[in-house]
């Protein structure tokens, strides 16, 4: 048997997680792979330790943490500060893999079961790693809960008792047929039974979205389903299946199995595919779908067409949202908010920063609370902390073009007011050499400019009218921008070659090593109330937008000459923050 090496490492938020290590002994002149294991929810990495000796790749490194608030990671027990930082943890674990033992993402293939799946899926989706090959073992897309409205009655519960814990109604003989695997479970001191409803409702909002969604996950995916799971709904498995975007995706259905499908008696089945399925993989070459046509051909490009499309005249529909319309004119009449989206366009950078500034006005207090509805939908929510990452990811740009010795020169090609950019450097020092903002609307150069004033940066800041969609412009800006910021303007236009443009444009005029940050968004919950209910700044048109998966995001960013090397994401999925570094041709 391969002995595990007992380690930690620190995630985003400074907590250490543990994990196992088993070292592979790859042959000479090979590369380093890997294959990540991660467990089922309520338990630890030991509960996998099994599979890194029934697989039987000795030359390949075995790593399977314990998530936090499970095993021997730290943590209130079946807790995380959210799901989406469970989500995370997983690229910090990747980030840290590769740092350490100088694994290539593109070398790493998962195995996941159960709510590890759905951690891992939702990781696939939402940050689109390079991995060569990806396991799914009975998925907990949605957990069978048996009352009747459960979900909705935690949801509710949470709202007056803040965050609980429930207990798994499980027994260990419903998941497994082994005897000794389920003595083993009902001994374990490391397993917890609890679960946290901020975790559990989380965990199904995430399926929800990654199921839906699943045509936006290009890594080779084998999914395996167990056919007697008395745990989680196997519809939800099928239709992600369905839906899977990967070019080469399998499903097995196992009959009899029961949920703990890698620890089943015949679980020999299961491992065997898996094995076959990651060996060869791993012996192909690492291939991806080009995405750069995404925007003429596929399923993104047909929903925003179909968005775009009207409604049959006086269908229900129509008559839906033409009552939404009006609901909304009326009550521009009292908020400030909505006023100012009809007056400006939804999109536009005046009504960006009113979001950002998030303090509702309106004519009365009937006009304050609508406009404070209007500030806390989702949309705004993600926009709001879409703001948070870009500064985060602007200071981290900074602090390493000064450890490399390099001149700060900012440019943000469609800054709106600029005040992300703005709020970014407070505490910042030194400041930097320059920071140029540009914007087609002479509304957002007059506004910036006067922010510029108010924030007393004069002397390093100005405000210019400009094109970002103009490669040759773009190219020649002055002064030699060493950081470029692109920050909800792509999400704007669904053309792919405008974008492409643009991106060369900044290519051209950001020297090796320089950085870009840029933003995307993957999903949008409210995509059919942006189309049918508001309008955009050009000149009073619907505002319907084509989501861009991550994947193609990355790739047209890649296209350019610029390589990703670390990403942000809110918790719905909504709108992703990226860094990138400008690299040699």
């Amino acid at each position: 048997m391969r002995q595990a090496q007992h380690q930690t490492f620190t995630t985003h938020d400074g907590v250490q997680l543990f994990y196992r290590y088993w070292p592979g002994t790859p042959a000479p002149g090979e590369p380093r792979n890997a294959v990540l294991l991660f467990h089922r929810g309520h338990e630890h990495s030991g509960r996998i330790a099994h599979l890194v000796d029934e697989l039987d790749l000795p030359e390949v490194d075995f790593f399977a943490w314990d998530s936090r608030g499970h095993g021997l990671s730290p943590g209130e027990r079946g807790d995380s500060p959210s799901f989406a930082t469970s989500v995370r943890d997983v690229q910090t674990f990747c980030d840290h893999l590769q740092a350490t033992y100088q694994i290539a993402e593109s070398n790493m293939a998962v195995i996941a079961q159960s709510v590890g799946a759905v951690i891992v899926a939702t990781w696939v989706h939402d940050y689109a790693p390079n991995i060569r090959a990806l396991v799914l073992a009975s998925p907990a897309f949605n957990v069978k809960l048996y009352v009747p409205f459960a979900r909705q009655g935690l949801a509710l519960m949470r709202r007056f008792r803040g965050n609980f814990f429930v207990n798994s109604y499980v027994k260990a003989r419903f998941l497994s047929h082994d005897p000794e695997r389920v003595a083993s479970y009902d001994n374990d001191p490391l397993i917890t039974k609890a679960i946290s409803v901020n975790v559990l409702l989380g965990l199904y909002n995430a399926a929800e979205r990654v199921v839906a969604d699943a045509q936006a996950m290009q890594v080779p995916t084998q999914l395996l389903i167990s056919g007697a799971d008395f745990v989680v709904h196997r519809r939800p498995q099928e239709q992600f299946f369905e839906r899977l975007g990967s070019l080469h995706k399998e499903k097995h259905i196992l009959p009899g199995f029961f949920h703990d499908t890698l620890g089943e008696q015949r679980r020999g089945i299961a491992v065997a595919s898996a094995r076959r399925f990651i060996v060869q993989n791993f012996q192909q070459p690492l291939e991806r779908p080009s995405l750069l046509a995404a925007d003429r051909l596929g399923l993104t490009c047909a929903e925003s067409e179909a968005l775009a499309a009207p409604l049959p005249h006086n269908s229900l529909g129509d008559r839906y949202w033409r009552m939404t319309r009006a609901s909304m004119r009326l009550g521009s009449r009292l908020s400030s908010g909505l006023k100012l989206g009809f007056d400006t366009g939804f999109d536009s950078g005046s009504t960006l920063d009113y979001v950002y500034r998030n303090t509702p006005t309106g004519t009365s207090a009937v006009g304050r609370m609508i406009d404070r509805n209007y500030l806390d939908s989702i949309g705004w929510r993600g926009i709001r902390q879409r703001k948070l990452h870009v500064e985060e990811l602007l200071r981290l740009a900074i602090v390493q073009l000064r450890e490399q010795g390099s001149a700060v020169r900012i440019v943000d090609i469609a800054a709106g007011h600029g005040r992300y950019i703005l709020e970014a450097l407070q505490g910042v020092a030194p400041l930097p050499e320059s920071i140029v903002l540009r914007d087609y609307s002479d509304i957002n150069v007059r506004d910036g400019g006067a922010l510029i004033r108010e924030k007393g940066l004069e002397n390093i800041a100005r405000f210019v009218k400009g094109d970002a969609f103009d490669r040759a412009d773009l190219a020649a800006l002055d002064p030699q921008p060493t950081l470029a910021v692109v920050s909800g303007l792509y999400e704007l236009f669904a053309d792919n070659q405008r974008v492409g443009d643009s991106l060369a444009g900044l290519a051209d005029a950001v020297p090796v090593g320089g950085y870009l940050v840029y933003t995307g968004q993957p999903w949008h919950p409210q995509l059919e109330l942006i189309a049918r209910a508001l309008t955009s700044h050009r000149e009073g048109q619907a505002w319907v937008m084509r989501r861009r998966s991550q994947a193609e995001m990355d790739q047209l960013v890649a296209a350019a000459g610029f390589r990703k090397i670390t990403q942000r994401v809110d918790e719905w999925g909504i709108f992703s923050v990226a860094l990138a570094q400008r690299v040699q041709a």
